[in-house]
């Protein structure tokens, strides 16, 4: 079994509960409601920004050119296709650009930044790496879950899962966790177990986001 692996089946009560949640279930459903969709919106774009520093400081400590240009390909796919997604579900919902910029993290938005970035500016590579993963894989698995379940008819719903279904976000997803893999071996029982502890808070975050 892979070490990504090992990190998803310790943090399986996690993400199955994330893969449950009624707010995901409503999404693959197509009966969101407007003004829960807008809060996600508004809120998960706050977490990309801060996401995006983060993958920054990831490719500058990259230790080769090729973990450097992966870092950048998901830096540039994050800050492009997918909070370009974001805007234009904003747009949609009445919410102007400079709303959308001035937003203030909610709690659980704040607390989760706050430990990614710490992380990416104290922790180690392999530690930081082990961090971003599930927010990537996370939503990839939910994207894919959701497609098998066929498109609702709510055009919203079914862009969002487009999105995180697309063969592009499964590959980065894909290759993060293969990142995850090659650090875990070049590292020691201690340097694993601070990756263990940093997915799993991930995976904790990112089931609260959801809750709030």
């Amino acid at each position: 079994m892979s070490f990504s692996a090992e990190l998803r089946r310790a943090a399986d009560e996690l993400w199955r509960a994330q893969l449950e949640h009624p707010l995901v279930r409503a999404i693959g459903a197509g009966t969101v409601s407007p003004q829960r969709f807008a809060r996600w919106v508004r809120q998960d774009y706050v977490f990309l920004v801060c996401y995006c520093r983060a993958l920054a400081l990831a490719a500058a400590r990259a230790p080769d050119l090729a973990t450097l240009r992966g870092f950048a390909d998901l830096l540039a796919a994050t800050a492009g296709r997918e909070m370009d997604l974001h805007r234009s579900f904003a747009a949609e919902f009445g919410i102007s650009p400079a709303e959308l910029e001035a937003e203030e993290p909610a709690q659980v938005t704040r607390a989760y930044t706050d430990f990614l970035l710490r992380v990416a500016a104290l922790g180690d590579g392999a530690e930081l790496h082990a961090a971003l993963l599930p927010c990537m894989w996370g939503f990839a698995e939910i994207g894919r879950r959701l497609a098998e379940q066929g498109r609702p008819a709510d055009p919203r719903c079914a862009r969002w899962i487009d999105a995180y279904a697309d063969p592009d976000f499964q590959a980065l997803a894909g290759w993060s966790r293969e990142l995850v893999d090659r650090a875990a071996e070049g590292t020691g029982p201690a340097g694993r177990e601070r990756m263990r502890e940093a997915f799993l808070t991930s995976s904790r975050y990112e089931l609260a986001f959801w809750d709030a």
